[in-house]
């Protein structure tokens, strides 16, 4: 009896040793122009997936908007899209600490989701997600770059309809002249999913 006793504890051992990973968090980003979902890096960017899923979960990114398509000047096609809280104090938490991906080892490559920011450090509740390749945004020697934190797994084409739509010809600075979306796409919600 000691002995299978033994033999038990050693096979619940062994698959409590081999259970599989708890799975990512998974986001729906419900908009009026259709959802894109997203996977959220917890391991490899925690502090920015906390940030995100405590906008989720407080329902602050419900009934606002993308408001910025930035297109590449050199390739059809590529660019961001912007949404988020924008400047909208009220539903803003505290700016959290920046985390590069020299950090997280994480790229932003076509279909990242990342943390928009002014100054390192000053991140909050606005978000943007790439389409095609952007390594400028990625940090390296002094320059910080963006905190990539995840990376949309269905509805790219979701957003490449955002970044298609109708822009302002001027802007809030040089950098961002072209960039305001003339009617701006409605997030609905953005949730938790399974």
């Amino acid at each position: 009896m000691t002995r299978l006793y033994v033999a038990f504890l050693s096979l619940l051992a062994c698959t409590v040793a081999h259970a599989a990973p708890a799975p990512l968090p998974k986001v729906a980003i419900v908009t009026s122009e259709g959802i894109i979902v997203a996977v959220l890096e917890a391991k490899r960017a925690p502090i920015t997936t906390a940030n995100f899923l405590r906008y989720v979960d407080a329902k602050r990114f419900d009934n606002t908007t993308f408001y910025r398509a930035a297109r590449s000047k050199s390739v059809p096609g590529n660019g961001l899209i912007q949404g988020g809280i924008d400047h909208d104090i009220p539903k803003t938490f505290l700016p959290i600490k920046h985390e590069p991906t020299t950090k997280t080892g994480l790229r932003h490559v076509g279909g990242t989701l990342s943390m928009a920011r002014n100054e390192v450090g000053s991140a909050m509740g606005d978000f943007f997600i790439t389409l095609g390749p952007a390594p400028d945004l990625d940090a390296r020697g002094s320059y910080a770059g963006y905190a990539a934190f995840g990376h949309v797994v269905s509805g790219i084409e979701v957003a490449k309809k955002i970044l298609a739509k109708p822009t302002f010809p001027g802007g809030y600075d040089y950098l961002t002249i072209g960039q305001s979306i003339r009617q701006r796409v409605k997030i609905i919600t953005v949730k938790r999913v399974k």
